[in-house]
């Protein structure tokens, strides 16, 4: 999450500059600068926009957190897995790890979706996607107590409705 404000207060300061850089070559009567610079001011303006909205999923994501691990394990039928160590957040609308951003749930009944989540001694596996593509992460949880593990299915069914299947606890 740092990261994308990191970026999105980089686009601002950006956007900022490019716009008094604009404005004061228009003053000066520097037409073709004036037209760089605006370029320069519109591609900021829509990527500060995109990270504004990423921001605003991963505060959505980090205020509704249901768990919050260390490392993530993502795949994907067909692809190749990729590593996360960074830190991992599930919640009711998708999983932020670390600057990435999977949502769920939030465009209606053909978006993507929290198919299953198993949780065993040592990890949770989670399944999401759309008819298009599914993703399943492997996240160590590094609960001990069986309570610990309850409470978390427990949450995860009231706020995804998905039952967790627990294995071996």
């Amino acid at each position: 999450m740092k990261l994308i404000r990191k970026r999105r207060n980089g686009y601002a300061l950006l956007f900022a500059a490019s716009i008094c850089l604009a404005v004061w070559f228009g003053v000066t009567s520097m037409l073709e600068v004036v037209f760089a610079f605006g370029a320069i001011s519109l591609i900021s303006l829509v990527l500060l926009v995109r990270q504004s909205r990423l921001l605003y999923d991963a505060t959505l994501i980090w205020d509704n957190r249901i768990l919050a691990v260390s490392s993530a394990l993502i795949s994907m039928p067909g692809r190749q897995i990729k590593k996360d160590i960074e830190e991992t957040v599930v919640s009711t609308f998708g999983i932020l790890i670390g600057s990435e951003i999977y949502r769920w749930g939030l465009d209606g009944v053909h978006g993507v979706r929290l198919h299953t989540a198993h949780i065993d001694q040592e990890r949770m596996y989670l399944t999401f996607g759309d008819a298009a593509q599914t993703m399943r992460v492997d996240l160590l949880h590094g609960m001990t107590q069986k309570q610990a593990v309850l409470d978390a299915a427990q949450k995860l069914l009231r706020e995804t409705g998905v039952t967790a299947d627990i294995i071996g606890w």
